[in-house]
Order: C-alpha cells, then sequence, then structure tokens
C-alpha cells in the first residue's frame, strides 16, 4: 500500500505543475489511477499450471 500511496503523491506533483494543465484527456486521466501496478510484485513470480491441483497445506 505504501506504493500506492507514494505513486499518488508523485502524480499529484507532476499534474500541479502548469505545464500539464489542461493537457491530459478525461481518457488520460482515467488511466493513471495509481493502483495499477501489475509491473510490481514484491513475492517474486509464479508460474500457474491450471491443469494442476494446488497441495492442501
Amino acid at each position: 500500500m505504501c506504493r500506492v500511496y507514494s505513486n499518488t503523491l508523485m502524480m499529484q506533483q507532476v499534474l500541479a505543475e502548469p505545464e500539464w494543465q489542461g493537457r491530459l484527456t478525461e481518457p488520460d486521466l482515467r488511466a493513471l489511477a495509481p493502483v495499477k501496478e501489475q509491473h510490481i510484485n514484491p513475492y517474486g513470480t509464479f508460474a500457474l499450471d491450471m491443469h494442476e491441483r494446488l497441495l492442501n497445506g
């Protein structure tokens, strides 16, 4: 959650700059959701095999 917070702060700082005022369209602003972090995986990589059942642990 800390990453989402820091991303939000960075976006607010950049978007507050005068040169960005009025440049972004409605779809651009919708795409800036700070929660979208598919590129970050703090737990490593997990290969999923949909043909194999998970072990009950």
